[in-house]
This record gives structure tokens, C-alpha cells and sequence, in this order.
């Protein structure tokens, strides 16, 4: 019993010695600590469109790109509002809110008149944004409303805001990309928490082709503009996960990128100039931006944290970075990619 009690004075007092080498912080602290994610860029690249918690709630701000200043867009006190983009061809938006915390998301349509319209009302039914039409004039989404259990695809033009259905999604599976010209998406079936199954629909013929070769990870990564190629990252046969360029015609496939990490996401820009791979390098988010015609890694600046997000505008000449760390709040950043300057 003694030697017990000893081991654990002893545990006790080395766990305060190693206590001394933290900063402590007081809980108003704690809440001065301002939260902001998104950064979509406004149609001039003059904005970018975020939400922040700066007024205690979630709420949807610009950010002037020239002199960095934030201004609210909206001033909700009871429902978080998170942003999702402007409208292509105006200066309207969309974001994202739930009531009173049902987790319900539903997409909403913000006006420069401040008037905003719910796109998606049904009661129970919960919406997700999966992106814009190769046009910019419908968005697409996806939505349970048909049946609570599953997610279908709908597309709404931004000129009546009308939803059609384009995908019904009767098995329960995970949509996670389509091909510019609609005709194909890219599903995933779960079958264990590490592995699952991923398959190319094709619409237009109505069949549907197994990608997933062996058991293993497989992720959707996008397609390319002129519909030949799709995207994926697998963790098959190796130790990380690594890219792969799938030939839709010839299922020929190419490993477009590995290293000894694995690769969390990747994803070309709206011009496909660039392609942009996010690696889990021990713990820390590393970005590699290539040049897509010669495969080169283009300069990038060093920036302390770790990058969880980033886009880029459609002129390709700017992008927008999103860092933190475990011990920070989010921090967003300009690049421009032609003058290299980073600014803050």
C-alpha cells in the first residue's frame, strides 16, 4: 500500500513539473478567441465571403481583399448562418443554417436587399451544396427529402430556383462527384469503417462500373473537364494513400501521384492550370500545387500552421489559404500567384 501512495506522489508531482512549461489562459480568453472558416471569392475577386463567430454566433462577413477589413452581412442572435459562396453572376449568396441546433441544414438565398428565400423548406428535409453547373447557372445539391434515410441529386437553376432530381439514390450510397456534363457520377458504398467500395454511374446508359479493384480506401477526387478522366485516392497495396487517373474509356489507369504520407485530398482548379494535393505529413497539413501542363511543383511560400483549406479564384491569379493549428484559431490568406505576395 505505502509503495502505492509513493508512486502516485511521485506521478503527481512530475505531472505538475511538466504543467510548468504551459501557458495558461483565462476563460475570457478562451471566448476572445474568434472562429472563421469558407472564403469563396466574389465574382469581381474584389471579396471574400466567410463566416465568423466575432459576434458570439456564427455569421456570414465579407472580407475586402484590398484593405482586409470585415464587414457583417448578416446579424442572426439565436441560428448559426454559415456561408457557402455567391451566386455566379451577381453579388447574392447562399449559406447554411439550422433551427435551434436540429442539425437540419437547409440552403438559403441571400439578396443584396437583404431579403433571404429557405431553397430547400421541407420540414425534415436536410441539404447539402455539392456545387455549380459548368455553366455557373444551376446549383447543385443534395437532399433527403424523398426518403429521410437517403440522399438524392438535385439541380436548381439560379433563374427560378426550381429543384429536379437528376440522381434518386435508392441503396443508400455516397455521391461524391459528377462529370462536368452530368452524364456520370462517382458513388461510394461503405462496407467497413476502413474500406469501401467505389463506382462510376453512367447515366446515359444507365450501367454502372466498379473502380474499386481490392479491398481497401477509396476516395473520388474529381473529373476532369473534358469528362475522359476520373480521379481517386486509394490506399490499396500500400502503406498511404496515393492518386490515381482513371480513363474512363479504357479503364486504364495511371498513378498520377505518390509519397511516403498519405494523401488526403486533391483537386484541379476551375482552368485545370494547377492541381492542388493535400498530404497528412505526420500530423500537419503540406499543400503541393503543381503546374498541370508540367507537372511541376510551382512556388508556394512557408506559412506557420497547418493549411486546412484553400481555393482559388477563377482567373487563377489568386488563392485563398485557411490556417490553424491545434493551439490557434483560423487565419486566412492571400496569395497571388503571379506576384508571389502572401498577405494576411
Amino acid at each position: 500500500m505505502r509503495t502505492i501512495l509513493l508512486i502516485l506522489i511521485l506521478a503527481c508531482f512530475a505531472a505538475c513539473q511538466q504543467d510548468k512549461g504551459h501557458e495558461l489562459y483565462s476563460i475570457e480568453q478562451f471566448y476572445e478567441n474568434t472562429r472563421i472558416s469558407g472564403g469563396a471569392f466574389s465574382e469581381d475577386e474584389s471579396k471574400l465571403l466567410v463566416s465568423s463567430d466575432e459576434s458570439g454566433i456564427f455569421n456570414v462577413y465579407e472580407i475586402d481583399i484590398e484593405d482586409g477589413s470585415m464587414s457583417p452581412v448578416t446579424t442572426s442572435t439565436e441560428e448559426s448562418f454559415f456561408s457557402i459562396d455567391y451566386v455566379p453572376g451577381s453579388d447574392n449568396m447562399l449559406y447554411a443554417a439550422d433551427k435551434g441546433g436540429n442539425e437540419i441544414d437547409h440552403i438559403y438565398l441571400l439578396k443584396q436587399d437583404g431579403s433571404s428565400t429557405d431553397l430547400t423548406p421541407g420540414e425534415k428535409e436536410k441539404a447539402g451544396f455539392f456545387g455549380w453547373s459548368e455553366n455557373k447557372k444551376a446549383m447543385y445539391y443534395t437532399s433527403n427529402k424523398r426518403d429521410p434515410r437517403f440522399f438524392d441529386l438535385y439541380k436548381m437553376g439560379t433563374d427560378t430556383w426550381s429543384p429536379e432530381m437528376i440522381y434518386e439514390n435508392k441503396d443508400n450510397l455516397s455521391i461524391t462527384d459528377m462529370s462536368s456534363n452530368e452524364n456520370i457520377l462517382s458513388i461510394q458504398k461503405a462496407i467497413t469503417t476502413s474500406e469501401n467500395k467505389l463506382f462510376l454511374f453512367d447515366k446515359s446508359t444507365n450501367t454502372t462500373t466498379e473502380i474499386s479493384e481490392a479491398p481497401g480506401s477509396y476516395n473520388g477526387s474529381g473529373f476532369s473537364k473534358n469528362n475522359a478522366y476520373f480521379y481517386y485516392i486509394t490506399n490499396v497495396g500500400q502503406e498511404f494513400s496515393y492518386l490515381i487517373e482513371y480513363e474512363i474509356a479504357t479503364g486504364n489507369r495511371t498513378l498520377l501521384f505518390q509519397t511516403h504520407w498519405d494523401v488526403m485530398y486533391s483537386y484541379l482548379s476551375e482552368k485545370e492550370t494547377y492541381r492542388v494535393i493535400a498530404i497528412n505529413e505526420d500530423g500537419k497539413n503540406t499543400l503541393i500545387i503543381k503546374d498541370n501542363t508540367t507537372q511541376q511543383p510551382i512556388d508556394f511560400p512557408e506559412v506557420e500552421g497547418n493549411i486546412t483549406s484553400v481555393s482559388f479564384s477563377d482567373s487563377e491569379t489568386k488563392m485563398r489559404l485557411t490556417v490553424g493549428g491545434s493551439n490557434s484559431s483560423n487565419n486566412i490568406y492571400l496569395y497571388y500567384l503571379k506576384t508571389k505576395d502572401l498577405r494576411n
